[in-house]
């Protein structure tokens, strides 16, 4: 009887090792992929790897982690509800390993995203050490929208390691300021393959004063139009590396999309704070 006694004891604390083994790894599992109302989405399934990170981490908080082993769009994205017609920013910090892009896009890589469209943040490539980004867009006629942390792109896939940590969704506030910065870029070499042809074209020191006269103009005529309460001020950058990719449209033909420039202008738009940019070129002989 003693002896049954013990049996059952001992069986009693193994099955309540077992228990506590089950509940500890059921916990990190849980730990590793809560992802609080995010929803994973993946363009070739069963591609990226999606989950919490606790060692790699900005903060406190276990980060959130995609890796993609092969070229993928993946992302992390919650449906949030805005106000119609409202300016928004959000803000994340991100951190990358040995991302690249398959189409050598620079929209392409670690990236803030409105699942569905072509807005989004600048995207990062590369190897990189925690940086914070920033998405600011309208909703315009939307009521909700469904806010994306991605690995890839609208218009192509990348592969890597991505973290991303700290959101933020803030409101934009009216700008009674009526001083507007202008980035103003000139791209003195134009060298892009059209219809397998290679074309060379290059803006002239005539053409750069031409430019530059227009641009002061048009300064003035911001003031002097709306009676000063718009004050422009136009900061001229003379870009030397050539413009050397198009983007084509079947309707409309070659034209400069914001990816074609955006690496040459990166570096001097985020250390400025403006609120238009001027890409100026030559695009015809």
């Amino acid at each position: 009887m003693e002896q049954n006694r013990k049996k059952h004891k001992i069986s009693y604390f193994i099955s309540l090792i077992f228990l506590a083994i089950i509940l500890y790894f059921a916990y990190q599992y849980y730990q590793m992929n809560n992802f609080h109302y995010f929803i994973r989405s993946e363009k070739n399934m069963y591609t990226s790897n999606f989950s919490r990170d606790k060692e790699v981490k900005y903060n406190n908080k276990k980060s959130y982690k995609i890796e993609s082993p092969q070229y993928n769009d993946a992302m992390f994205y919650k449906t949030i509800k805005v106000d119609k017609n409202q300016a928004y920013k959000v803000t994340c910090m991100v951190k990358t390993k040995n991302v690249q892009n398959k189409e050598e896009n620079s929209a392409i890589g670690a990236q803030i995203a409105i699942e569905g469209t072509t807005e989004r943040s600048i995207a990062i490539e590369g190897t990189q050490e925690w940086q914070k980004i920033e998405l600011i867009f309208n909703s315009k006629n939307r009521e909700e929208i469904n806010i994306g942390f991605r690995l890839g792109g609208y218009l192509g896939e990348a592969k890597g390691e991505a973290w991303f940590s700290d959101f933020y969704l803030e409101e934009g506030i009216v700008q009674k300021d009526n001083n507007w910065k202008f980035a103003c870029f000139i791209f003195k070499t134009t060298n892009v393959m059209i219809d397998q042809k290679q074309v060379k074209l290059q803006v002239t020191q005539n053409d750069i004063k031409d430019i530059t006269n227009t641009i002061k103009r048009f300064e003035n005529a911001c003031n002097n139009v709306s009676n000063g309460k718009m004050k422009a001020k136009c900061d001229i950058y003379q870009i030397e590396k050539p413009l050397s990719k198009l983007s084509y449209d079947n309707k409309f033909g070659y034209y400069v999309a914001a990816e074609d420039i955006e690496k040459q202008i990166k570096e001097t738009i985020s250390a400025g704070d403006y609120d238009h940019i001027f890409a100026i070129m030559r695009l015809r002989r």
